[in-house]
């Protein structure tokens, strides 16, 4: 199946490793040039050298923080003065650390919003009024499960993701008429340092085995697995495809079936 990507030019932000590393690959794989962005040098770098050794596409690192304003208008027009207009922007940062009511500051709140909300939000200022006169473009914002069934112990993603949803879909109905494209994707539980390292967190806390609290996860995935990077990055791929022309404005969960709702 041709996704009609061959010749965009796509930037992905958190694309040191993880889930952002995969949707990189993936596009690279379609034929897009790519720009990466995450505040790691030195694993950013690495993760260039292995989408090129694996694809054989040009791909820019940028090293940058995304909730620096000025970082994210830098990285912009870097990517348009060396590779050309931006036409699929896929948002996507880390989370913030795992607490609960009793135990978050106000400055943790803060920085969650800027990480997991305004960092999406100063991204599609930056890059969707170009898409809107160019009347093509794709933006993907990667939330999380959390944003449609909150998850215990995740109270700052809980809060900041729900808030991106509200802004994906009046940004999508907005530039409908332009042919520029808005969905969200939400993870559920898949196979990366983040969800180790989300684990770790909550196993110190409650005083649990790391391996108790991955099994039970799996629990309450109906596939029965946690999934893989390369899974969630093909539906990406595929949601900023020629293939996806009709589809804006979705909250699309890839979680094993673990969201409950119908909604």
């Amino acid at each position: 199946m041709d996704l009609g990507l061959a010749g965009k030019v796509a930037l992905v932000t958190g694309a040191s490793s993880g889930l952002g590393l995969a949707i990189a690959t993936e596009l690279a794989i379609e034929g897009a040039t790519v720009a990466i962005v995450a505040r790691r040098k030195a694993e950013l770098e690495r993760a260039a050298s292995s989408i090129m050794n694996a694809t054989r596409a040009r791909v820019l690192p940028l090293p940058a923080d995304v909730t620096n304003a000025e970082d994210v208008t830098r990285c912009v027009a870097r990517v348009t003065e060396s590779l050309g207009h931006i036409d699929i922007l896929v948002a996507n940062a880390g989370g913030p650390p795992s607490t609960t009511f009793a135990t978050t500051t106000e400055d943790q709140y803060r920085a969650a919003f800027e990480l997991n909300l305004l960092s999406s939000i100063r991204l599609a200022h930056a890059c969707v009024p170009g898409m809107r006169e160019r009347r093509w473009g794709r933006v993907i914002f990667v939330t999380s499960m959390a944003a449609k069934q909150p998850v215990p112990g995740l109270l700052l993603s809980n809060t900041a993701r729900a808030g991106l949803l509200g802004f994906a879909k009046t940004l999508a109905t907005e530039c409908a008429p332009d042919n520029v494209l808005v969905n969200s994707v939400l993870p559920g539980h898949f196979n990366t340092q983040r969800a180790i390292d989300l684990a770790q967190m909550r196993a110190e806390r409650e005083g649990k085995p790391v391996d108790e609290l991955l099994a039970a996860r799996v629990r309450g995935i109906p596939l029965g697995r946690a999934g893989e990077a390369k899974e969630f990055a093909a539906v990406v791929t595929f949601l900023v495809s020629e293939r996806a022309s009709f589809v804006t404005g979705a909250a699309i969960q890839i979680d094993g079936g673990q969201i409950l709702g119908i909604i």
